[in-house]
This record gives structure tokens, sequence and C-alpha cells, in this order.
């Protein structure tokens, strides 16, 4: 197999555990394993008698009936539980694509997105984002010109990571229709579903919608519970099922008794837990559209409507790159450049999903006032 280098993962493997302040999480607030088991009476006991062995391929009945939970057209049978949404995503392409397929994925993605097709030897075109009149932007104009006799899945990401960005719903049922319409297969990337700035935004999951589609979901971003290592995929497509829980045999076989045990409580508890990981992005994001106001000749941004990151962009001809390794360097706060995610402007990456994120704003803004 021949692949790339991960850049976003081998940049936070070099600084995650050493930079004392990271102001670029993609994740929200976390909770402990005894936050957890205090959801429910005999949890604490269930889960210290909770035998360790080996556990079912598919993932265990009860947790998957609380994946489907989340979803009006799947069933508990029309999950696939997985280690995290980086096996659902690595499973899936080598069961959908070939060698010489083609695939349309939006970008800016997380690398895997697009990385791993092009491993496979795929043809990948990519579908920017376009930042303009402060939002970001997707032309579906441009996607109809991208498709070719032989593109056979489009990748899309709602809520956006790095972005910010939602597709509006009317947007979201044409991207549907036109794949149908090109017998294109969906992989829709749905880790932030649930911290939708505004519920009213909410997106049906595509693979409500569509049986040639696939919806990938995890523990890590909305519930904040990274440390399970727990995802899922969710599609309708009895076929592709097949061929992923084939495909998984060869991969990590089956989950943790442990993290499969908690995931499910935690689901059981979503709507508590994302309030409150709501709660605190709300009022991360009043702090945070006063201090771009404040420095709008230092750094700009299109304010995101969803999830917990956002994508500033730098007013400097400083290389992103440099800037965030000298804020590192002299604050101990740790941005994402853009450049991981293949952009060449001066984007990066904050997140403000987490509690202590007005802090390390401030030594963030600290570092802006000493170059005023």
């Amino acid at each position: 197999m021949d692949i790339r280098d991960f850049r976003l993962e081998r940049y936070m493997a070099q600084h995650e555990f050493s930079a004392p302040f990271l102001l670029c999480s993609s994740d929200c607030e976390t909770l402990s394993i005894q936050d957890l088991l205090t959801f429910e009476d005999q949890s604490y006991e269930n889960f210290l008698n909770l035998k360790l062995g080996y556990t079912e391929a598919p993932g265990s009945p009860e947790l998957r009936e609380e994946i489907s939970a989340w979803y009006n057209a799947i069933d508990s049978n029309d999950v696939i539980v997985t280690s995290g949404a980086e096996e659902t995503i690595f499973i899936a392409m080598h069961v959908l694509l070939r060698s010489g397929d083609h695939v349309i994925v939006q970008m800016p993605a997380y690398q895997s997105l697009h990385e791993i097709p092009k491993s496979i030897g795929c043809h990948v075109s990519p579908w920017h984002m376009v930042e303009k009149n402060g939002a970001w932007h997707l032309d579906l104009e441009i996607l109809h010109d991208l498709i070719t006799p032989n593109t056979k899945v489009l990748v899309i990401n709602s809520p956006h990571n790095p972005t910010g960005y939602q597709f509006s719903a009317s947007d979201w049922a044409e991207i549907e229709k036109i794949c149908s319409d090109h017998s294109i297969f969906i992989i829709s990337d749905e880790v932030y579903r649930g911290i939708e700035h505004n519920p009213d935004t909410a997106l049906n999951p595509m693979a409500d919608m569509s049986e040639s589609a696939l919806s990938i979901g995890v523990m890590s971003k909305s519930l904040g519970l990274a440390g399970l290592r727990i995802g899922w995929v969710a599609s309708q497509n009895e076929e592709f099922r097949k061929k992923f829980q084939a495909f998984k045999d060869y991969t990590t076989i089956c989950n943790s008794g442990p993290s499969e045990y908690l995931a499910r409580l935690a689901l059981k508890y979503k709507d508590q837990i994302i309030k409150n990981n709501l709660s605190i992005i709300h009022e991360n994001m009043d702090i945070l559209h006063t201090f771009f106001k404040s420095y709008a000749d230092q750094v700009t941004w299109s304010a995101p409507i969803a999830g917990s990151t956002a994508f500033p962009r730098l007013v400097s001809d400083t290389p992103v790159e440099t800037f965030c390794d000298k804020v590192r360097k002299d604050t101990g706060v740790l941005l994402l450049p853009g450049t991981v995610f293949h952009v060449e402007t001066p984007h990066f990456r904050l997140g403000y999903g987490r509690k202590n994120m007005p802090d390390i704003l401030g030594r963030f803004e600290q570092y802006l006032q000493s170059r005023i």
C-alpha cells in the first residue's frame, strides 16, 4: 500500500501532548468514566462485572440499537460498529472503490477521505469550498461539472471540519438527487452531527435518505468521547454492509467490550451530553465574535454555523506554518496550520468545543497584542 504521511495526524503526534495549551482541538468537552457511570443506577456494578472476552463482530446488539435510534430509516441491523471513524473510512473506501475509479471529495477534508482513494489508484477531483462575503460556500454547478461517466463515489462532510460549514437542506437534498441520477454512492461524514448551532439547520442523515449512501458516526466529536475509540457506519445497502463486515475481519474483527458498554451508556443519554456541549459552544462563540472583531487587522474569520471548529485566516505575508510555530514556541498555544489540510491560503484551525478555550484564547490574544 503506497500512501503519503497523514499531515494532520503527524503534526498532532508531534505537538498535541507537548504543547500545554490546545486551541485547535476538534472535539468537544470530554467526560470521565465516572461521569458516564453516574447516568444510570447499577451501571458501576455492571461495568465492573463486564467479561473481557470477544465481542460480536458488528458490535453489541444493545449499542447498535442505541445508534440506530439516532436515525429514522436505519435499524440496528443497518449499523456496524468500528474502532473510530478512521476504520470506517478505510474499510468503506476499499469496499466501494477500485483502481481507475473516479471520486469527488469536498475540500478541505480530513486527509484519509481523499488520500485512501488515491492509494487505491483512484482519480480524485477536489470539490473546493470558497470563502466569500464572510461565509463558506459550495457550488452545486461545479459538482455537476466534476462528474464523469466513471464517478463512483462522492465524499461530503457536514457539519464540516475545519470550516464549521453546514449544507442547506435544499442543497443536501439536491446532492442526493444528483448522485442518484448518476448512480454515485455517497460517503457522508457526519461525525459533528448534533452540534449544529441552530437546531433548525440539522440535516437528515444521508443514510436515511438513500440506499446508495452511508453515514459515518463516532463518539469522539459531538460527544467528546474520543478515548472510547468507537465509531460506526450506517447504511441501508445490504450488499455494502456484507462486504464491509467481511473486510473488517482483516482489520479489528471486533471492538472493545468496555468501550462498547460506555458508548451505549453515553448514547442513551446523548441529549444531555450534547446539550452541555452546545452550551459551551455558544458561550465560546460569543467570546470569539468579540475576539475576531477586535483583531480583524491580524486575523479574520467566516463564523462557523455548526460543529466545534473554525478556520480563520491570517492577515499577513507570514507563512501560516511559521506563524503557528512561533505562537506555540512563545505562548505554548497550539494552532493547526491549514497546510495540514492541503490548503495553500494562510488559514489555521481553531477549536472552541472545550471549557478551557477562553483562557487559552487569552494567551493567544496576548501574543497578537505583542505584534501591534
